[in-house]
């Protein structure tokens, strides 16, 4: 065909052919990744304020350094250590039925003093008379009329809370540079901030503890562990700060070496 058509549609063709090759040329490039974020600057106030801990921790822990080593120059210290005293144990003579008890926690008792019996058998049956052993101050009373009790079972405890003291335990390592006499610096965990102050009366010769018998597994089975030992260190009050110090009371103890 020459005619018109023909040339007109050739020519659409043509125009088609060149769009579509204008197409495929002019296509945008594939997007590029967004640029990563910029690190925040630290403001000067944050590293002053970081600088200032760093210079107080190292300040706190240099003084702990001192005292450390002041303490341990001049003291011996523990914190293994009680209030303690004498204790006089009441226990029941005779299984049977408490009756009469005529005590209670703060009561005071004297030596051979009857302070309960113990019924055996029907109430016609012998009743024994429970006595206290020693002089002091009811500070347990485990005892109700009436209750059934074996022999020897603990009915109370009592202190003489005039003759209390404190009995610390050193590791043997420093009980070299405790010598009696010695003053000592006490601290009472109930009441901390008091003053109170001791002296050594009594280093006893036998240890806390000897041998574990439980070696490790690398060990000879044979052969018992030695483990640490403590030798129990006796301290009398020579200043209790007027507060009411009594036996259990958890202490500190500074004893001092010079």
């Amino acid at each position: 065909m020459t005619g018109p058509d023909a040339t007109s549609g050739n020519g659409a063709q043509a125009e088609a052919e060149q769009e579509e090759q204008g197409s495929v040329l002019t296509a945008p490039p594939p997007s590029a990744p967004p640029p990563a974020p910029a690190k925040k600057a630290v403001k000067r106030s944050t590293k002053i304020g970081l600088a200032i801990v760093a210079v107080v921790s190292l300040l706190e822990a240099a003084a702990f350094a001192g005292t450390f080593f002041l303490y341990s120059d001049h003291y011996v210290s523990t914190d293994n250590a009680q209030v303690d005293g004498d204790k006089v144990d009441i226990n029941a003579p005779q299984a049977g039925v408490l009756t009469r008890w005529t005590i209670q926690q703060g009561s005071t008792v004297t030596p051979n003093e009857v302070v309960g019996r113990i019924a055996v058998g029907d109430s016609n049956g012998p009743q024994y008379p429970i006595k206290a052993p020693g002089h002091g101050t009811v500070a347990v009373d485990n005892a109700v009329n009436g209750q059934y009790v074996t022999a020897g079972t603990e009915l109370a405890t009592a202190y003489d809370f005039n003759n209390i003291y404190v009995t610390a335990r050193v590791a043997e390592t420093d009980i070299r540079d405790v010598h009696l006499g010695k003053p000592v610096d006490i601290s009472v965990d109930s009441f901390p901030g008091v003053p109170v102050t001791g002296v050594v009366v009594e280093i006893q010769a036998s240890s806390a503890g000897s041998f574990s018998f439980f070696p490790g597994p690398d060990t000879d089975p044979s052969n018992p562990q030695k483990v640490d030992q403590y030798i129990p260190v006796k301290i009398l009050f020579t200043n209790t700060g007027g507060v009411a110090v009594t036996p259990g009371m958890s202490v500190t103890v500074h004893i001092h070496k010079q």
